[in-house]
């Protein structure tokens, strides 16, 4: 059949100009997306008054974060002192919205068939990929920056003057691993986008897989969407109406789906571990820096949180709602020839690889503190904030509500019509 009866497009030959304009359209509206995002979260935030114009290379530094980057921060305290500081946590706003950017771009070419040859394919990726990583280098050499940690009128400013010791703090970019770690970014992009889109052509050989795998894992990303969705529509709620404007609007441009896909796990039984200590942290919800400011390590569930607000079980429910209604899109979308235990087993796995995902990704690890000739810690200007996921009973209540899910969503889509294709 002739490419124009069958619909389908002449494969784009590598290296060709249009390949390569699409690519830099691409890559240039993800990184102003991510830009954006970041310069508006961080502005609210108060960065914005920072000293030194430091503002565009923090902006740079949470793009750098976004995009996969890695950034070394490091502290001084002059001679007699030492000063040690880490900080690993991924502003997911920003992440998304660069990666659903990019993934649009990277996918609108290719919709309307459902074969594609593997040369087309990397035609696109390839300049794409190579794009990417020189904008995440111009961003990288951007991030660096150096300030003074105020210590106000407290004896420690004064001993830190006598002893010659005013702490500092800085960050910059390693631009090696961010490399690295941003080329792995890009191609885990472009390849769970191929995986989710409904309309996106395979190769030959992997159009039998695509009634297994994409209605459920089409149906997983927009249960994620949704989480952030509503998650959205509370922050604003909150902001409109409980005060702390600038500090809501922060955390949603920056770090909405940081809590969001944490409340989704915490909604189906999952738990964190984690522990919030000094005066320094991470913008939260007062709940839940509430139950991780304690001595000791806490335990992060819908228990623990509903011991301070009841309101906190209410996670359950809108879990439930939820992902009943993801195996009901799943199985909506999937021929109608699939057997409930097949959905099972696809919405099974589609949730609990994404709730791995999640995992990794929303793992927070900051800490700050300062050592004055050096014996102890200057408590001061101490600080630690930790939270990482229970993944054993987090991933393994995902598979078995994801299997629940899929299985009672296959009944609930029998009434519906459905094509003998996926939808």
């Amino acid at each position: 059949m002739s490419t124009a009866r069958s619909g389908s497009r002449p494969d784009i030959p590598a290296g060709s100009a249009k390949a390569w304009r699409d690519a830099l359209v691409t890559v240039v509206a993800a990184f102003a997306a991510m830009a954006v995002l970041a310069a508006a979260g961080l502005a609210y935030a108060g960065a914005a008054d920072l000293p030194g114009g430091a503002f565009p290379r923090v902006v740079a530094a949470v793009v750098v974060m976004a995009a996969g980057g890695s950034m070394e921060v490091s502290g001084e305290a002059g001679f007699r002192a030492g000063a040690d500081a880490s900080l690993s946590v991924l502003p997911l706003s920003v992440s998304l919205g660069g990666a659903l950017t990019a993934g649009c771009g990277f996918l609108r070419p290719l919709h309307h068939r459902a074969v594609a040859r593997p040369r087309e394919l990397l035609a696109r990726a390839g300049p794409l990929v190579l794009l990417w990583l020189l904008a995440l280098t111009g961003a990288a050499l951007l991030a660096r920056q150096t300030f003074g940690v105020d210590t106000g009128d407290s004896p420690l400013g004064t001993i830190g003057e006598i002893l010659d010791s005013a702490p500092t703090v800085g960050f910059e970019a390693a631009l090696p691993a961010t490399l690295l770690f941003g080329l792995l970014w890009i191609l885990g992009l472009l390849a769970v986008s191929l995986l989710v889109s409904r309309r996106a052509p395979l190769p030959a050989r992997l159009v039998r897989f695509h009634a297994a795998v994409r209605p459920a894992a089409h149906a997983t990303l927009v249960l994620l969407l949704a989480y952030v969705a509503v998650g959205a529509a509370v922050g604003l709620g909150v902001a409109a109406t409980q005060g702390h404007t600038a500090r809501t609007l922060a955390v949603v441009l920056l770090g909405l789906p940081n809590l969001a896909w944490i409340a989704l796990t915490l909604g189906f039984g999952g738990a964190w571990e984690g522990r919030v200590e000094g005066p320094f942290g991470l913008p939260m919800p007062q709940l839940l820096d509430e139950v991780l400011r304690r001595p000791e390590v806490s335990t992060v569930d819908v228990a623990s949180l509903a011991e301070r607000d009841a309101r906190a079980w209410w996670l359950v429910v809108v879990a439930a709602v939820l992902l009943l209604a993801t195996g009901f899109g799943a199985a909506v979308r999937s021929p109608a020839d699939v057997r409930p235990w097949q959905h099972a087993v696809h919405m099974g796995v589609a949730l609990a690889a994404a709730t791995l995902t999640v995992c990794l990704l929303c793992r927070v690890q900051a800490q700050f503190g300062l050592t004055l000739l050096g014996i102890g810690e200057v408590d001061a200007l101490g600080g630690e904030v930790r939270l990482n996921p229970v993944i054993w009973r987090t991933v393994g209540l995902a598979l078995l509500w994801g299997a629940l899910a899929g299985f009672l969503g296959t009944f609930l889509a029998r009434p519906v019509h459905r094509r003998g294709r996926v939808g």
